[in-house]
């Protein structure tokens, strides 16, 4: 689905504490070998890739990875415990042991083979009347031609609408069906083959022509849908629409027997990307039965692959983890298993791990942490001389609005209407549960919006920024070690976890958070002229990221990664103007320690945030993909742009780091 969360990927006092206090910094993470002003990333960040090279299960392994593979040992005890004793069915206990356990049964589902999935295809392959695909689109949203939710209206963020989205090409972005280097071509040949594969395992005949026929027309879906940077325009994908007109924009789908086989009833709704789904209601009247019928066995197929068995299971990794990113083997058993439960009952497993590694005075500590943040960055708005007074003012409302939100929800999602049955299969047990999120969201419909709902899970290792309710949040799973420590002086977390707050606070004023009101209404509330300085800043940013060249030939996308890179430059001024704020206010500030001022320990923290090795095949795949920087870019893309890095490390013109302080960015 398409929603504007802003991921980090992802004041006035210190924030003391009676502990004696450490640096926070592990200094065996440096390589001294480098001039820290020549390559920031390699001086902060070489040691620990040294310490920490890439296993057979990642293609990528930072940081964040790090943290999240202690949530997943801590996770898996408790979840573990839980599967290892009977418990009353229906209970929450219940669930979690049976989904856990089920999903570690491998036997069992290399027994029973695709016997689980046979009732979708056997429904698919009876349709006569290419009429009948409607109603299959509505009952199953697993054939994923385009995507529903329910999520805030832009226009009225109070309440609730039915949303469209363009999906129905399983590569994800339109780049790997059109362009024609190289790498991308050998891409395209091998998903192909891998289609290919799966309709072998399937068990069905003549499995080249259908691969040939899947390709095709996710290619046509592909070309007709918007790329990362359309979709990146709020307004140009905000389309809402009565249903009349939905019926007569695209009128190949009877779209009451669509709605109806949803089991939902709407007068409206917003249609994402107009020309996407009007391709997709051709390619339902133009292609034959049996292309479509061959079209949407992939979708099955591809949907089920992860819970059939082992033999699907790793034809389906050799393209999307080993082809695709780099990666050498799977996940180990149990990480998939606690992945499942997590993905399938996170807020019930959420609710024991912050019971048990969340301490109290984490949150209380963050608290302190956002609100020095909010003064800072209300500073930084007001330092900001190319801004009109009248806008000034309404981007101090939109700051006091913002809704906080740490740690975990006040109020918990009841799983009661969920049944895990170890008796059926491990695949329909996931299907009860696609339905049971799918039943969840339109629930929601045509109502006004649960302000307390969350959209991660605590234990989740990032954090987001919400335009449509203004509001950040920061979850338990990323209150640790490397991004917050209790024991740490103010470098240390205003350096890490201090960033990682003005980013997401930074959001709200990017190229997208910005066209939202404080309100969370999709609405203009800088005046004309305010808006294109801000543009012709926001264009810096893009031309620079545009040029770093990410591997041989292949460039950053500027304009794909900008809200991100605004809002790490963002977080990194508020954040640097908290500390500085909280070491004037403090009865002792911070002296040099092993070597280092506090200043210079500030950016060594941040840079060991984005710390992290990756494979060639990842970087292809990430520039593609992510609107996230590379984390060698996320430190050496953004420091040069950041005047108190220059002070702090001395960087001069001679460093290959040096930006011209007139071409460097000033936006926030």
């Amino acid at each position: 689905m398409k929603k504007y969360l802003f991921l980090i990927t992802l004041g006035c006092m210190a924030i003391g504490c009676s502990h004696q206090q450490t640096t926070g910094l592990d200094l065996t993470n440096l390589d001294t070998t480098v001039v820290a002003q020549n390559d920031f990333y390699q001086f902060a960040c070489g040691g620990w890739m040294e310490k920490n090279p890439l296993t057979p299960e990642y293609s990528r392994y930072g940081s964040f990875d790090a943290v999240a593979e202690q949530n997943k040992k801590q996770l898996n005890e408790l979840i573990g415990s839980i599967a290892a004793k009977t418990h009353k069915s229906g209970t929450i206990e219940q669930k979690i042991g049976d989904l856990y356990n089920m999903a570690l049964d491998t036997a069992r589902r290399d027994a029973e083979g695709i016997e689980a999935v046979r009732p979708a295809l056997d429904e698919l392959w009876a349709v006569q009347d290419r009429a009948e695909f409607s109603t299959l689109l509505g009952r199953s949203m697993q054939y994923g031609i385009w995507g529903m939710y329910v999520d805030a209206d832009e226009r009225n963020s109070t309440m609730n609408i039915l949303k469209e989205c363009q999906g129905g090409f399983a590569l994800g972005e339109k780049e790997y069906y059109i362009d024609e280097d190289d790498e991308t071509v050998r891409i395209r040949k091998a998903y192909e083959k891998h289609v290919a594969n799966m309709f072998r395992l399937f068990g069905f005949d003549d499995v080249e022509t259908k691969a040939a026929t899947v390709l095709r027309m996710e290619t046509r879906l592909a070309k007709a849908a918007k790329n990362n940077v359309e979709l990146r325009d709020p307004e140009a994908n905000y389309n809402k629409m009565s249903v009349d007109e939905l019926k007569a924009l695209v009128p190949e789908v009877d779209w009451d027997a669509f709605f109806s086989a949803m089991e939902i009833t709407t007068d409206s709704l917003s249609v994402g990307q107009i020309d996407h789904l009007k391709e997709s209601g051709k390619m339902l009247a133009e292609e034959s039965i049996n292309d479509l019928k061959v079209y949407f066995t992939h979708q099955i197929m591809q949907g089920a692959a992860s819970a059939l068995t082992s033999e699907i299971y790793a034809e389906n990794f050799d393209f999307w983890g080993r082809t695709l990113s780099g990666r050498e083997e799977p996940q180990p058993l149990w990480k998939r298993a606690v992945g499942i439960v997590n993905g399938t009952l996170g807020e019930a497993v959420g609710q024991m791990y912050v019971e048990k590694y969340f301490p109290a005075e984490n949150k209380e500590r963050m608290l302190a942490l956002v609100k020095n943040l909010q003064v800072a960055l209300g500073e930084r708005i007001d330092a900001q001389e190319w801004m009109s007074d009248e806008t000034r003012a309404k981007a101090h409302e939109k700051l006091e609005a913002f809704t906080v939100k740490i740690g975990y929800p006040d109020k918990w999602r009841d799983y009661t209407t969920l049944a895990i049955d170890p008796q059926v299969t491990y695949f329909e047990n996931l299907l009860r549960a696609a339905k049971f999120e799918q039943d969840y969201s339109l629930s929601f419909l045509n109502k006004p919006v649960d302000k307390q709902q969350w959209y991660m899970t605590p234990q989740t290792v990032n954090a987001y920024y919400n335009p449509s309710s203004n509001e950040i949040c920061f979850p338990a799973g990323i209150l640790q070690y490397p991004f917050f420590d209790m024991q740490a002086d103010d470098a240390f977390n205003y350096g890490a976890i201090g960033v990682v707050i003005g980013h997401e606070m930074t959001h709200g004023f990017d190229d997208q958070g910005a066209q939202f009101d404080k309100d969370g209404n999709l609405h203009m509330w800088w005046t004309e002229e305010d808006f294109a300085r801000f543009k012709q800043r926001t264009q810096v940013m893009a031309d620079f990221f545009d040029g770093i060249e990410v591997a041989p030939g292949v460039h950053a996308n500027g304009r794909f990664t900008l809200g991100e890179n605004i809002a790490d430059h963002g977080g990194l001024e508020i954040s640097f103007r908290a500390f500085c704020n909280a070491q004037s206010a403090a009865k002792e500030p911070l002296t040099t320690v092993d070597g280092f001022t506090p200043e210079q320990r500030f950016f060594l923290a941040y840079a060991n945030v984005w710390a992290g090795n990756i494979r060639p095949e990842e970087i292809l795949n990430r520039t593609k993909s992510d609107p996230h920087s590379l984390g060698r870019w996320r430190v050496n893309g953004a420091l040069p742009h950041i005047d108190a890095w220059y002070d702090a490390w001395g960087v001069t013109e001679e460093s290959p780091m040096y930006v011209a302080p007139e071409q460097r960015v000033r936006i926030w």
